[in-house]
């Protein structure tokens, strides 16, 4: 594919983006660099390889939601400078 001025410009106009006719040149430029290269990646041959969609080997890392209930947990509220209500700390409104 060939990346020229207009089409340059024909994107920008899309995005509602300005453009000054330097920027347009330097766009030109690197958007036909970016596409000759997917131009090669594209004829390289990929026939017997597998895909990939992870690398370190690591599977399934997550684990069940246990409940715990923590043994002093009156201590923990009652380091609260905030006020204490039905055995919760009370914080101001965040929204």
């Amino acid at each position: 594919m060939k990346i020229t001025k207009d089409l340059i410009q024909h994107i920008a106009k899309l995005a509602r983006i300005r453009l000054a006719t330097s920027e347009t040149e330097k766009f030109t430029q690197q958007m036909g660099d970016i596409v000759g290269f997917i131009e090669k990646l594209n004829s390289v041959d990929t026939a017997g390889i597998l895909e990939t969609n992870q690398v370190n080997g690591m599977e399934n890392v997550l684990r069940e939601d246990e409940v715990e209930n923590f043994p002093k947990m009156e201590e923990l509220i009652a380091c609260s400078n905030n006020p204490i209500e039905n055995n919760q700390i009370k914080i101001k409104k965040s929204i």
